[in-house]
């Protein structure tokens, strides 16, 4: 089995592999898929520059897992792609070539995991798990309901994300820290509250993992994580950043149950805008990354 497309080698890709964890893309469980496309931000830019200080900032990550006591990596192994050419005048053209990676990554076998760029790049990433799991369900994670079908003229805009996933009918979505709603996405939302389930970010004192995964159980999970999800004083390094949100503990409580009652299958990590200089944002999101690798593939 060879790799569809082309790779960077182990020591520069995520994590920076070296020895017998530089394995190929056969060996590989999980492929790391960097697409920084920006083309629709609406306040702070600097996605695009996402991936790269992500995969950076993973050369920093300590291997060992302190919470599962081993080197999670050696159980499943990675690659990292070489990120492609992207047109940013061309969102929806964008999207087919990002379809295009994970379908082929999918259809391998193993994990496609994308690092973004904006979180207009789940639409594009989640269409071959639509067509690959009649039960596929999305754990979001966010401070944006991102209901509104389009935004300033961008039928695909990160402000529509959630809104384009929900075009296929029957997939349902459960959304952790949402503290930032427009009025005219309460009518969407309210019509499908069959298929949508919010955990507003008021509310975080009173949540429990538990029962924010009960919709999961037994079903494939496809994990989509905008970082500014994250309080923004953990998070600054985003586009839209927004006070009352989640702190480490409270995704980590609640990937760990996903991944405890049902079948992560893959995830992205988008809007990471890189402030030069201030490096915690971007190992953040990293180490993030690696535990929802670990949480998904590396427990024994």
């Amino acid at each position: 089995m060879t790799s569809p497309f082309a790779l960077l080698k182990p020591k520069d890709g995520f994590l920076s592999l070296e020895g017998d964890l530089a394995v190929s893309y056969e060996e590989a469980g999980a492929v790391i898929i960097p697409f920084g496309l920006e083309a629709s931000v609406s306040y702070g830019g600097g996605t695009e520059n996402g991936p790269a200080a992500m995969i950076a900032a993973s050369h920093e990550v300590e291997l060992f897992d302190e919470e599962l006591w081993c080197e999670p990596i050696e159980r499943y192994g990675l690659v990292t792609a070489r990120e492609p050419v992207i047109d940013n005048s061309d969102i929806e053209a964008a999207l087919k070539v990002l379809e295009a990676m994970t379908t082929a990554v999918l259809g391998d076998g193993k994990f496609p995991f994308v690092f973004g760029g904006e979180h207009s790049i789940t639409p594009g990433a989640i269409r071959p798990f639509l067509k690959k799991y009649d039960d596929l369900i999305i754990l979001h994670f966010d401070a944006h309901a991102d209901l509104r079908d389009g935004y300033d003229g961008e039928h695909y805009s990160h402000a529509a994300a959630i809104r384009r996933v929900l075009d296929h009918p029957t997939v349902p979505i459960v959304s952790c820290g949402i503290r930032n709603i427009s009025k005219e996405e309460i009518p969407f939302y309210e019509a499908n509250k069959h298929r949508i389930t919010i955990h507003w970010g008021k509310d975080r004192a009173k949540w429990k993992a538990a029962d924010i995964v009960k919709p999961l159980k037994g079903r494939p999970i496809y994990l989509t994580f905008d970082l500014d999800g994250f309080d923004s004083s953990l998070m600054p390094s985003t586009g839209t950043p927004e006070p009352g949100g989640l702190f480490w503990e409270d995704a980590m409580a609640i990937i760990k149950a996903a991944s405890k009652v049902g079948t992560i299958v893959g995830a992205d990590i988008n809007e990471l805008a890189p402030i030069e200089n201030l490096h915690g944002p971007d190992f953040l999101a990293s180490k993030l990354a690696y535990k929802i690798l670990n949480y998904s593939l590396g427990q024994s």
